[in-house]
């Protein structure tokens, strides 16, 4: 307990907790977006604090486990020359079902001519809400937490990072959904983004690296969110001089 105060601990500590926030932003996203099929507030704060809670509780579970999860890079089987390991198992079906979930909701929005409408095939329950937030959490899980293990090597630190950053996220969550979900090109521009985080995790697991594209794609999506939130300005004085 007394690492975790000393002038080392505390600086591991932060570093770990803002690594967790920034790493948490597609993840937050994603959850903004999901929850935006729920019909009322009520079942989205539900979803997303059992959601959450569930996540947090299997971040600490694997960091218990991080002697596994680190030989999850070991070669389980080989497609001819390329060695697949467990972890590029998970990282490819994350990235592919992002991928799906973010083109398949960019078409429906583009196919619904009245926009406001949630179309009853678009809509599920929390369970189902839930369960998504859990599992896609837990992929976003593997790729941070041996990130983590890289940074500091004592379970109590990387266990205190992980329970505050989840908590930030767990108060911003609600925030940001409400965010997106006012307002159609925000949401258009927040699912292009879990787009190229579901290609990033795709090219991940073929062990095509993209650590230095990572940098890249969120300076994007803060430059591209800069510039709609003066298009929202723009449209919002020219209706009041209207």
């Amino acid at each position: 307990m007394h690492v975790l105060f000393t002038s080392g601990g505390i600086l591991s500590l932060v570093t770990l907790v803002m690594m967790e926030i920034v790493l948490g932003i597609d993840n937050i996203i994603f959850i903004a977006i999901l929850c935006g099929f729920l019909p009322n507030k009520q079942q989205q704060r539900k979803a997303r604090t059992i959601g959450l809670s569930l996540a947090l509780i299997m971040r600490i579970l694997l960091l218990f486990t991080i002697s596994w999860i680190v030989h999850l890079t070991d070669a389980l089987f080989h497609i001819s020359t390329f060695a697949v390991s467990g972890r590029d198992m998970i990282l490819f079906s994350g990235g592919v079902f992002l991928i799906y979930k973010a083109v398949k909701e960019i078409y429906l929005k583009l196919r619904d001519k009245e926009g406001s409408q949630k179309p009853k095939e678009r809509q599920f329950s929390v369970r189902q809400a839930i369960i998504q937030i859990t599992l896609i959490d837990i992929v976003f899980s593997f790729d941070s937490i041996l990130t983590a293990v890289g940074l500091s090597n004592n379970i109590l630190i990387m266990v205190t990072a992980v329970t505050i950053s989840m908590f930030v996220m767990l108060f911003f969550a609600g925030y940001v959904s409400d965010f997106i979900n006012r307002y159609p090109t925000i949401k258009m521009l927040a699912l292009a983004f879990l787009v190229c985080i579901g290609l990033l995790l795709f090219f991940e697991s073929i062990h095509i690296k993209t650590e230095e594209y990572r940098g890249y794609l969120y300076a994007g999506l803060a430059f591209s969110l800069v510039v709609e939130l003066l298009n929202i300005r723009l449209r919002r004085i020219k209706h009041q001089s209207i």
